[in-house]
């Protein structure tokens, strides 16, 4: 399936939801055996005790979560500005689309596959595959493509950690990731808007940077359905789309794969990503950005080199053309 003109830019993995779904008890446990301090005050939110129509409960607090040095001092935006204003194109195209369409959304059970040039490939049970897992909270800078950004206190687990689980050998150069495919659940996947299912892709050293993590929950509870429950990716320096949700599948290669994006418009969006205020998009720049909760007339700020992670990434682009590998 292939859309002959550009849709309108997202950043398919920013932020958004209001609804959870309960991912067990196991994830409660498992923030609670982290070690280190509660999720700081300012990530706390206000959750109704509603229930799913399957009886699960909604907003399952994790527990304590060991806090990252890896965090910015940024105050996080509002939970309903993360959960009400993001791209998620499988839940429709607009804005507000995903947090009211993604609401029955089930993800439980869950199992990720992995395949490619490791010696532990399989399908993996979610749950198993988290348990032990330390879960951090990690608040992270979050720029969209479409040049707005928030601030967003995720909880996650180390990719590096999780994918070495797998074994990973000599070959495998890039890491690819798969979103599910079910247009049942997914209405905007009966409509031949991209390509699916939504693909993206790292290189093996990106994907075990100390920065890349596998997320779970967002604001100290478990991960809501429109941010891309049960787990995502998240790449903070990279535009928001590369951060691929309800990942299904996770692939060792040894050559790159093409992404989503790259397949629907290559002139517009390449399988780098890197947020770069001095590479412009065909269609706008990049050199600034809207911050999100700031109102629609705030003074757009200036875009940050690698969005402010130049220290922990610029060397994995040591000698390349980052203007023309976008």
């Amino acid at each position: 399936m292939r859309y002959d003109s550009t849709p309108r830019i997202l950043s398919s993995e920013i932020t958004d939801e209001t609804d959870y779904l309960n991912r067990r008890e196991f994830l409660r446990l498992a923030g609670i055996a982290a070690a280190g301090a509660v999720a700081s005050s300012a990530c706390q939110a206000d959750v109704s005790g509603a229930t799913t129509s399957d009886g699960l409960s909604r907003g399952t607090d994790l527990g304590k979560l060991e806090k990252s040095v890896l965090s910015i001092d940024d105050k996080p935006n509002s939970f309903e500005d993360i959960t009400t204003y993001n791209n998620f194109y499988e839940f429709g195209t607009d804005k507000s689309d995903p947090h009211r369409n993604a609401k029955d959304f089930v993800t439980e059970p869950w199992t990720l596959t992995v395949a490619g040039e490791c010696s532990k490939p399989g399908t993996y049970d979610f749950d198993e595959l988290m348990r032990g897992s330390t879960i951090e909270e990690r608040v992270y800078r979050l720029r969209c493509v479409e040049a707005w950004s928030m601030i967003v206190p995720w909880a996650g687990i180390s990719m590096a950690t999780l994918l070495k689980r797998f074994e990973p050998n000599s070959r495998a150069n890039f890491v690819k990731y798969t979103t599910l495919y079910d247009p049942d659940q997914m209405p905007t996947q009966r409509r031949r808007i991209l390509d699916w299912p939504y693909v993206e892709g790292l290189t093996i050293a990106e994907a075990m940077n100390p920065l890349t993590i596998m997320v779970v929950g967002l604001y100290g509870k478990v991960l809501p359905n429109q941010n891309g429950a049960p787990m995502r990716l998240m790449v903070p320096w990279k535009y928001g789309f590369k951060s691929i949700k309800s990942i299904v599948r996770i692939e060792f290669t040894e050559k790159q794969p093409l992404n989503t994006w790259q397949i629907s418009a290559p002139h517009e969006y390449g399988f780098y990503a890197n947020v770069n205020p001095e590479v412009d998009h065909p269609r706008w720049s990049q050199a600034r950005e809207r911050r999100i909760g700031t109102g629609l007339f705030a003074e757009k700020i200036p875009t940050l080199m690698f969005n402010g992670y130049a220290e922990h990434v610029a060397h994995l682009y040591d000698g390349l053309d980052l203007a023309k590998n976008f």
